[in-house]
């Protein structure tokens, strides 16, 4: 088990920039079904009208055959998934995402892993108590296939002194 990360009074789950070396991988226990209702909601408040996301009759005769989930919802679940095991308490900022993918699409009735792996550790320049990791974060399917992945930038706290 994991030991809580302590800021001040409140215990958080996250890890210390300190803590994490290249190479370490997180296998995050959360799985996740994605529903009918996260994909129309998301859909809908992110006013994205696609027919592919919202228009099973459209999507009948494509080549998925069905509606295909909302790709940014699957983003920030991926990512979100990730938090808990990794920066819950104690990142400072999202610097950035790059090299996002979806190498396959997912469906309602998917049930999502998530593993994130440690790519890059460097000191911060402007900020003695903090540092700037670089995690990769992939989605799979219950099928084990590669369904979404990205590179994720952020300022982690280090451990107090």
């Amino acid at each position: 088990m994991k030991a809580l990360s302590v800021q001040g009074e409140k215990a958080m789950p996250g890890v210390w920039f300190d803590e994490l070396a290249v190479g370490q991988r997180f296998e995050h226990p959360i799985r996740r079904t994605v529903t009918e209702t996260d994909n129309v909601l998301f859909t809908t408040m992110t006013h994205n009208p696609a027919q592919l996301h919202l228009d099973e009759e459209y999507m009948a005769g494509s080549e998925y055959g069905t509606r295909i989930v909302n790709s940014c919802f699957t983003l920030g679940l991926m990512v979100g998934i990730s938090v808990n095991d990794t920066t819950l308490g104690t990142a400072v900022a999202n610097l950035g995402w790059d090299e996002v993918r979806f190498p396959k699409p997912v469906f309602v009735g998917d049930t999502l892993h998530i593993v994130t792996e440690v790519l890059e550790l460097r000191a911060s320049k402007s900020r003695p108590d903090a540092g700037i990791v670089t995690f990769l974060h992939q989605a799979f399917n219950q099928r084990g296939e590669l369904v979404a992945s990205c590179k994720r930038s952020g300022l982690q706290r280090k451990r107090p002194a």
